[in-house]
């Protein structure tokens, strides 16, 4: 599911099935940027063609704001994923002995077929030649990608062991294998377990329950870390190309300590209790060191106490007295997996800037493809873990809620920011894509015979004062959105919708397709509204809108301002040859601030026109007074100050 042409700072995602790791109180470190956890239910988009069953009838996930998931093709038993250099996807099918192709629009052909078990499947280009490396049951092969094809095919590791082994005798519970390969081309196998928990994986040639180093050509094998009982899903992290793994743990485990775990009345110690193994032993997701023992199945992390770097406790059925392995000195897990999560699919996803949320790149997404031993369904999931440092800090979710429909496998992302993630029980290939959130960014007075900014308008501050006689007729005021193309905008002056536009650029007074058209700006104090949504002519999801509270006139008014307290009187008056035109006022809850701040508080009452004579109008210089009644109730009991300003202009 890898393609080792990944790009530094991207993030890790990783498929798993139970729940959140860790039983008692989990320890996890916070980031800067936290993520966005699931929480809006969406219906996956199936198209008429791929409606039989399970999505005959409709199916939600639950995901985070701003995704949306459909059905891209349908492919029963789907497993592994990769991304092919021209952007299209293989998907194995180990049951079929099948590796498909999915083209940009959903359809499915054969690329590989009569292979034994194909599972993983990595891309990797090496001294100017592109490699598709497929695992399967018994070995791993190589082609050579050219043309969109893989050609050439060879057995580069043969005789790693299957079910085929006479001392197997045909069971072999882990038996489909995974790679990776590092920046320098090493490759990386997992040799998992044939049992739940049986040293004798471990006396193997090769050992089971192992991770094997391979140079790219299959030659030069060696044991590069064990006790690590099933590791599905292997991946390089980018930042610092230290191969991560995610580990199906053990089933059915004893209790460890002596004592009354469930409450009868008797000592627990070495029996199988399911409200013990609901929660024992977390699965694991670790970063892999060459020598490494990571403990199964001596060894057994405890999550009791959080589920970052557990202390192991002994296995009861394998190691009661410590003398097989001691545990003290066996490898910390790094992370913590709820139990029996079965982790499947590893990948970094690319840094696609915008076309994923912040934080995304550099994460780690797991698929959790679910609890067949428990006794609530946990997981059914995909969960995306944030990296900093070269490390996981958290957990959260990015798609809930398969359960009784499907079990995630694998999941990869494509430089365009598409999420894509295979469900073997549902027989489909899922889409995630993602829409940013709709915002209006800023509003600008522009000069609309030129599209350019005005000076000291780009954006337009709250409050502003805007001197017409000085900045012109031809103005316009724009909308700036994010994205830059969104459904509408509409724009709503003093509590009326003035205009909507469905095209860029938006305009307040619409547009010639380039530049906005001219609008006469009314004089004196407005509130603006602009609200983009997803659809044309305002309709559709609502984004973020902007506002500014602006006052427009046609000179100064710099002396023809007045702070009133109650109870007294102030003079207006206007610049030589010039009369009072119009008046705006707001009040202020205490007597601070400067006449001119035209600030709204719990105390703004004073919105009526009786606060001011209209005898000012048209008229040099007047005087105005501020009574107790004209601020109203809410100012009951307060300091109260009325800041008037009046709009001067030629007579």
């Amino acid at each position: 599911m890898r393609n080792t042409m990944t790009f530094v700072g991207s993030a890790v995602l990783l498929l798993t099935a139970c729940g959140n790791a860790g039983g008692g109180s989990a320890q996890t470190r916070s980031i800067s940027e936290a993520l966005t956890d699931a929480s809006v239910s969406v219906t996956i988009d199936v198209p008429s063609a791929l409606r039989a069953a399970p999505f005959d009838v409709a199916r939600q996930l639950t995901v985070p704001p701003g995704f949306n998931v459909a059905v891209f093709a349908r492919i029963p038993a789907a497993r592994f994923l990769a991304l092919t250099p021209d952007d299209r996807l293989l998907v194995s099918v180990p049951s079929s002995g099948k590796v498909e192709v999915v083209s940009a629009v959903g359809a499915v052909s054969d690329l590989l077929t009569g292979l034994n078990g194909p599972h993983d499947l990595v891309f990797d280009t090496n001294g100017g030649t592109t490699y598709l490396y497929v695992s399967e049951k018994n070995q791993i092969r190589r082609y050579v990608w050219s043309s969109g094809q893989a050609t050439n095919g060879q057995v580069i590791i043969a005789n790693l062991p299957s079910a085929s082994l006479p001392e197997l005798m045909g069971a072999y519970g882990h038996e489909l294998k995974n790679i990776a390969l590092d920046a320098a081309h090493n490759l990386y196998v997992s040799i998992a377990s044939a049992t739940n928990s049986s040293p004798s994986d471990l006396a193997a040639t090769p050992k089971r329950g192992a991770i094997y180093r391979y140079n790219a050509d299959g030659s030069g094998g060696r044991l590069f870390a064990q006790g690590i009982r099933n590791a599905e899903g292997l991946a390089i992290e980018p930042s610092t190309g230290a191969l991560w793994v995610v580990v199906n743990n053990r089933d059915n485990i004893a209790y460890p300590l002596h004592g009354d775990f469930d409450g009868d009345g008797s000592d627990d110690y070495g029996k199988v209790l399911q409200s013990y193994v609901d929660t024992h032993p977390p699965e694991e997701f670790i970063r892999v060191r060459d020598g490494g023992n990571y403990g199964w199945p001596f060894c057994n992390p405890n999550p009791d106490n959080g589920n970052l770097n557990m202390p192991f406790d002994r296995d009861v059925q394998n190691n009661a007295d410590g003398s097989k392995l001691d545990c003290a000195a066996a490898d910390r897990v790094n992370w913590g997996i709820h139990a029996h999560s079965a982790p499947l699919g590893l990948s970094f996803v690319p840094n696609v800037g915008s076309a994923l949320p912040a934080g995304y790149a550099g994460s780690a997404v797991a698929g959790y493809h679910g609890c067949w031993n428990c006794s609530q369904p946990f997981g059914y999931k995909v969960a995306i873990f944030p990296f900093s440092s070269g490390a996981p800090t958290q957990e959260q979710t990015l798609a809930t809620g398969f359960h009784g429909f499907g079990r995630p496998v694998d999941v990869v992302a494509n430089a365009r920011g598409e999420i894509f993630i295979s469900d073997d029980s549902a027989g489909a290939v899922y889409k995630m894509t993602y829409t940013p959130a709709q915002a209006v960014t800023k509003l600008t007075l522009v000069n609309a015979s030129t599209g350019a900014a005005i000076a000291g308008y780009d954006p337009i501050a709250d409050n502003a004062t805007l001197d017409l006689s000085q900045l012109g007729s031809s103005l316009a005021i724009r909308a700036y959105t994010n994205p830059a193309t969104v459904g509408s905008v509409q724009f709503k002056l003093d509590g009326n919708v003035l205009r909507t536009e469905s095209a860029s650029p938006y305009c307040i007074n619409g547009d010639n397709g380039t530049l906005c058209s001219a609008w006469t700006i009314p004089t004196g104090m407005h509130t603006l509204v602009a609200t983009p949504y997803s659809s044309s002519g305002a309709s559709g999801n609502a984004g973020t809108s902007a506002t500014v509270h602006f006052t427009a006139n046609q000179g100064s008014a710099g002396p023809a301002c007045a702070a009133v307290d109650e109870h007294q009187t102030a003079s207006l008056s206007c610049p030589a040859a010039q009369v009072v035109k119009a008046i705006a006022f707001a009040s202020y809850g205490t007597p601070t601030g400067t006449c001119g701040a035209f600030q709204t508080s719990s105390c703004n009452a004073a919105t009526s026109s009786s606060v001011v004579s209209q005898a000012c109008l048209n008229r040099a210089s007047c005087s105005v007074a501020a009574e107790n009644s004209s601020f109203g109730d809410p100012c009951s009991g307060t300091l109260k100050r009325l800041y008037v300003q009046a709009t001067c202009g030629a007579p």
